[in-house]
């Protein structure tokens, strides 16, 4: 007997591109699973889904309201859901897509007034490195033909090619020797010319040269 679709889908347990909740009661809460999943590879939210992934069900109607007051006010810019009811075993599990946005970043509103964007990481939804937001504040960039990097440039390269596991932004401003906001901009630079990528290691943002760019650290 095959497998019901809801029931494949939650077989796969929490993962980048999908979250299980039991219910939906707090709107503030649920809005950084929204922003993190339109901020990143979109996703999906299975609500009536335990952690384990035991089906409890829903009242869809209480639930939809939560989650359309968090996308339309706890959300900025506003997401839009697409929401399908699934049924096992007598009970109702709903669906929440969200779509990677091409409007980044949402932020979520974390308390009143006070709103942050987060991403998704695995199963985890974190606060967005201030790099990714000034890589998305200037979005796509290609690196002019004819460039010589600056002495900055090749000491940050230098730097990123003696740790290959990759560095924090802490320890670049303290190699490299510099203010945090000018570290900031020269990583979303670097991060948008394809030379430096941006990865996490224990929740924390790490920098790593791309592969291929080794012969920029010499």
């Amino acid at each position: 007997m095959a497998v019901p679709y809801i029931l494949r889908m939650i077989a796969e347990g929490e993962h980048q591109q999908q979250d299980f909740k039991m219910r939906v009661d707090d709107a503030r809460k649920i809005a950084r699973t929204l922003v993190a999943f339109a901020n990143s590879d979109g996703g999906r939210l299975l609500v009536g889904v335990k952690d384990n992934g035991t089906v409890c069900g829903v009242r869809p109607d209480e639930e939809y309201h939560m989650l359309e007051t968090a996308a339309q006010q706890h959300c900025r810019p506003a997401l839009a859901l697409e929401v399908q009811l699934w049924k096992s075993d007598h009970r109702t599990v709903m669906e929440v897509r969200v779509s990677p946005s091409a409007n980044r970043p949402h932020q979520a509103e974390v308390e009143p007034g006070e709103w942050k964007a987060f991403i998704r990481r695995g199963d985890q939804n974190l606060p967005a490195p201030g790099v990714l937001l000034e890589v998305w504040r200037h979005g796509e960039e290609l690196r002019p033909w004819h460039y010589t990097h600056t002495e900055r440039e090749m000491s940050l390269f230098r730097e990123l090619a003696s740790h290959p596991e990759g560095l924090s932004l802490s320890a670049l401003i303290r190699a490299v020797r510099m203010p945090r906001p000018a570290m900031v901009r020269l990583l979303a630079r670097c991060i948008r010319w394809k030379l430096v990528e941006l990865d996490f290691r224990q929740d924390q943002a790490i920098y790593r040269l791309v592969r291929g760019t080794g012969n920029f650290a010499g």
